[in-house]
């Protein structure tokens, strides 16, 4: 079975507890697709980076955790532009997938 991690962003609109919810939903998705998740990357913000979806910090703590557990998949709780998925996929050697991705 392949292996990924979530990744959401969390506004300063939404509540923790729908947020966790909406992580749950996304987890059992994977699961059904055949990806065990490992991990669950969060980060609050008032609105994705264009360019990252994360704030750089945030996103080179995904990139070590991915590259020591030779994760498969990033899976994004948001839609990803495409421009975003390639960044992040250069960036971080690995697979992304954003919810309508993984739903199709």
């Amino acid at each position: 079975m392949d292996t990924g991690v979530l990744a959401a962003v969390i506004r300063d609109k939404d509540n923790e507890r729908t947020a966790v919810e909406y992580l749950d939903e996304l987890e059992f998705l994977a699961l059904t697709a055949g990806v065990t998740t490992l991990r669950r990357f969060t980060q609050r913000l008032d609105h994705p980076n264009t360019r990252f979806y994360f704030g750089t910090g945030k996103l080179e703590e995904i990139k070590q955790y991915v590259q020591e557990h030779e994760v498969d998949y990033i899976i994004f709780d948001d839609e990803l532009t495409p421009s975003q998925m390639r960044n992040i996929e250069k960036e971080t050697k690995v697979n992304v997938i954003d919810r309508t991705g993984l739903i199709l």
